[in-house]
């Protein structure tokens, strides 16, 4: 008699924790993982058997821009054939509040880069529209600080005075109470933050139980003061900090990344909870946004790009150590990538990095960079080749160093050349680092993946195989288990992940996506009923 939904029967376990795995079965019943160990095939109304193969939770990838992309298509399929069962959103930009010039802005930006219009302003109504189209996989996010500063005081560069803080501060607690999971921010060594700002709405963010989440600005030249200031904030905030995609660009810096480890492990000793993530590739991608000036990152998009057909502006840029400097931290004109141009004029540059463009055009690099960001009416998105392959080994192994994409959850329609780790992050561990190169063990890998993120963001029921957890679960072949995903070719599913349930329904099957969407919202510990 079959008292459970599905059994999956005969695979070699590995529970999330780290432990070795072991042969058993395991039982879904009403969403929740029902039962583990040895268990009768006949007892679930579905048998699936998976022996020789590998079952574990469900990958959560602690930093991730989905926010858009599963709008556009809540199938989320780039992940969820990765075995991806929770995408967390959100950095230096979020979802909410959106307000004023910030909402302008927002709606500006991706009606342009994903045409969808935004019809929400608050984290509560974006999850509504997300329920609304059904998702794949499951969701939850942050907010953004910086993005709550320019709500309440504008783009200008200056402190907050005490009525503006308590409103940023009110904008906090609303995201909170309405399921954000903590602060998500970017440090910039020469940028315009205030730390004491910063502190302020932490120590609201954990008055809810949340989180401190950080990109640490150039990740380059300035890394270890922009380390400290997010240090700061969380001796005198008092709240857990998770430092996003750890790296070291630039070849001049190659090798030195172990040293903002080191300094993290002595925060560690002295009390401070700080965790890390990390992609697994030697490049990364953002809008060319960031190659220019913080008095360029940091004002309006909309007043921004027609002024770099201006000689005096394009002067004044070049004339800026900053632009120097984040050229080189991204790899220089030689490795910085056009990943996606929607002009029709500009498709042949598509894939190529400036230098080549400049060279085919006759043009010195910077020109080159300055005519199509104008031309498209955006800051183009680029991929820029600028880590060493043997520094993203060395923080691999470190044990708080959790796996993420920094991608998103997209599909084979998605415009221009995207980054392959949208494609192929958590199997590219699995079959490169853990098969091919021992790199990590198979069970450590999966940790990283799984309850080292759940313990980051404080979740009770997920991030491990447990009986009452969530089940979401994920089947794969160890012997063939691979991304496919290149930089030249990026847009290709992985090998290997035969099944993937979220929230105990399953969503691949056999490899293939069977158009369930039973994902929901994950929310913060302050949330409010209502």
């Amino acid at each position: 008699m079959a008292i459970f939904d599905t059994v999956l029967h005969g695979g070699a376990i590995i529970d999330g924790a780290g432990n070795p795995w072991y042969y058993g079965d395991l039982a879904i019943k009403d969403g929740r993982i029902a039962a583990m160990g040895r268990l009768d095939p006949g007892s679930g109304t579905r048998s699936i058997d998976v022996r020789g193969k590998m079952v574990t939770p469900g990958y959560i990838d602690m930093h991730t821009h989905s926010d858009q992309p599963l709008i556009k298509d809540g199938n989320g399929e780039s992940k969820i054939r990765q075995g991806v069962t929770l995408d967390i959103i959100g950095e230096s930009q979020t979802v909410a509040p959106l307000v004023g010039s910030v909402f302008e802005e927002y709606v500006a930006e991706h009606r342009h880069r994903s045409g969808i219009e935004t019809d929400w302003t608050t984290f509560s109504e974006y999850f509504d529209r997300l329920a609304a189209g059904g998702i794949s996989m499951n969701v939850a996010s942050g907010v953004s600080p910086q993005q709550v500063k320019r709500v309440v005081v504008g783009f200008k560069e200056r402190p907050a005075n005490e009525a503006e803080q308590e409103r940023m501060n009110a904008y906090v607690a609303q995201a909170m109470e309405q399921g954000a999971l903590g602060l998500t921010a970017a440090w910039h060594a020469k940028g315009p933050e205030y730390p004491d700002e910063v502190v302020s709405m932490a120590r609201v963010a954990r008055r809810y139980g949340g989180y401190y989440g950080v990109h640490l600005g150039s990740e380059g030249f300035d890394i270890m003061e922009e380390l400290e200031k997010a240090l700061k904030v969380g001796r005198e905030a008092d709240i857990p900090i998770h430092v996003y995609h750890l790296k070291m660009r630039s070849k001049e810096n190659w090798g030195r990344v172990m040293e903002v480890v080191e300094q993290i492990e002595e925060a560690r000793s002295e009390g401070l909870d700080v965790t890390a993530n990390q992609y697994p590739y030697t490049a990364m991608q953002h809008p060319w946004r960031r190659l220019f000036p913080r008095w360029v990152q940091d004002a309006p998009v909309q007043e921004t790009i027609g002024e770099f057909m201006s000689p005096s502006f394009r002067q004044r840029v070049m004339d800026d150590p900053e632009f120097t400097q984040y050229v080189s931290e991204h790899g220089g004109w030689e490795g910085i990538v056009a990943a996606r141009l929607d002009k029709p004029e500009h498709h042949a540059w598509e894939g190529k990095t400036i230098q080549q463009i400049a060279e085919i055009r006759g043009q010195d690099p910077a020109s080159t960079c300055f005519d199509l960001i104008y031309g498209e009416g955006i800051f183009i998105h680029g991929i820029h080749h600028t880590m060493r392959e043997q520094d993203v080994q060395d923080v691999m192994r470190v044990p708080w160093i959790s796996v993420s994409s920094d991608g998103s959850a997209l599909n084979l329609e998605s415009p221009g050349r995207p980054h392959p780790r949208s494609f192929g992050t958590n199997v590219r561990v699995l079959g490169r680092y853990v098969r091919d190169e021992k790199v990590l063990t198979l069970p450590d890998a999966i940790r990283k993946m799984t309850s080292l993120p759940a313990q980051v963001l404080g979740l009770k029921d997920r991030g491990l195989l447990r009986e009452g957890y969530w089940a979401d679960v994920v089947v794969f072949d160890p012997d063939t288990v691979a991304d496919t995903a290149t930089f030249d070719e990026p847009k290709q599913y992985p090998r290997g992940v035969e099944y993937v349930f979220v929230n105990g329904q399953m969503v691949i099957e056999n490899g293939d996506h069977t158009g369930a969407r039973p994902g929901r919202v994950v929310y913060g510990p302050g949330k409010k009923e209502g």
